[in-house]
């Protein structure tokens, strides 16, 4: 029983987090107008929910944090057959990658790959399982009451509304074009888009900050007085709270960037725990009572935060290092190349895992005391 609710808290705990991580990723991309056509509680998967403004919001079976799908950012440089094969598909509604290519005089191959790339803009919807061959169709198009108020008001008739798959009129493609890649985190300048890749971070952090004031402002806390060894409860102000929770994200950074010392790198990853660690230590908080798990949550918060500042893709540090190196040298950093980079990162974190992993059983064996 102890181990089905250390799994439960852990994934209540650590679900919640990743969740309004991605959530920081999907406001920020709606402020500077990029597309996102999904904000999930759960891995992607299947998914219920509802659509609204463009983006489905919903709830998958697989309850392990949350994504947000936000478009136009595929790595590496973009198709230049997009604006032809985007007017071919609005025009047809419906049609197999075979026709986009016999309509834009391109092979095949390249049909394909500039209509995966628009399905990832959200632009087009890609193939499904009951389709025999790669079909693609135009996404519903379905005007907001704000739009048809505004139409209404200049006297103009109501905008169209159209199904999936309908055809539609293009009658200027590159103005078509060009309003569908304004909505691409890749159209964005760079400051903006790595604001988008903190944001999550920054979310993380000031959550923790919340949950710090409360802690220290609201509940208040049992301090032992290093003189007269007496315990009192003690409540310190807004202020203070915060000074105290920036504190703490300093000392979280000041840990993890032991890890790029050689000198503390060792120490740095025997005072760290795995997911099994944080499963132990999450059934101890809920155990102890509230004011443990808001300690214990804020903790986990600015640790998932800071860890993905790493630069190592595919984390969000990994990818702002990307972005830096493509403003500063002017290339575009390819596909393969980021494959490349992602895949050894994730092999640097598997080894990492399997170290702590290795210590949390230990220290389960031994009855050791876990490090957060």
């Amino acid at each position: 029983m102890d181990i089905v609710l250390m799994i439960v808290y852990a994934t209540l705990v650590l679900g919640f987090l990743v969740f309004i991580h991605e959530g920081g990723h999907y406001l920020a991309s709606r402020a500077f107008g990029v597309r996102v056509t999904e904000f999930m509680l759960g891995l992607p998967g299947p998914s219920i929910g509802f659509t609204r403004g463009g983006t489905k919001f919903g709830v998958t079976p697989i309850l392990l944090g949350g994504y947000a799908k936000v478009c136009g950012m595929e790595p590496g440089e973009m198709s230049p057959h997009l604006e032809k094969v985007l007017a071919s598909l609005y025009r047809r509604g419906t049609a197999n990658m075979e026709d986009v290519a016999a309509d834009c005089g391109i092979s095949d191959d390249d049909a394909y790959a500039a209509l995966e790339e628009l399905t990832e803009w959200g632009s087009v919807l890609g193939p499904t399982k009951k389709d025999q061959y790669n079909t693609y169709r135009t996404p519903a198009l379905r005007p907001t009451k704000k739009q048809v108020k505004a139409a209404r008001a200049a006297g103009l008739p109501d905008p169209a509304s159209y199904g999936a798959g309908e055809p539609r009129p293009v009658d200027d493609p590159r103005a078509f074009f060009e309003s569908e890649y304004r909505q691409q985190y890749r159209s964005l300048p760079f400051w903006k888009r790595a604001v988008i890749l903190v944001a999550g971070v920054a979310v993380n952090l000031l959550f923790a900050v919340a949950l710090f004031v409360v802690l220290f402002s609201v509940i208040g806390v049992d301090m032992q007085n290093p003189t007269t060894g007496v315990v009192q409860h003690v409540v310190v102000g807004p202020l203070q709270a915060v000074q105290v929770g920036f504190s703490y994200i300093g000392l979280v950074v000041q840990m993890i960037a032991g890890l790029f010392n050689p000198a503390t790198a060792a120490d740095t990853v025997s005072n760290s725990s795995s997911i099994i660690g944080i499963a132990v230590m999450s059934k101890d908080a809920f155990d102890m009572g509230p004011v443990y798990v808001i300690q214990f949550v804020a903790s986990i918060s600015v640790s998932l935060g800071i860890m993905n500042l790493l630069p190592i893709p595919p984390l969000d540090g990994g990818r702002l290092v990307v972005e830096v190196f493509q403003k500063i040298s002017r290339r575009t950093v390819s596909m393969r190349a980021l494959n490349y980079l992602s895949m050894a990162g994730m092999a640097l974190f598997v080894c990492f895992f399997l170290i702590m992993a290795n210590q949390d059983i230990q220290r389960i064996i031994s009855g050791a005391g876990f490090g957060a």
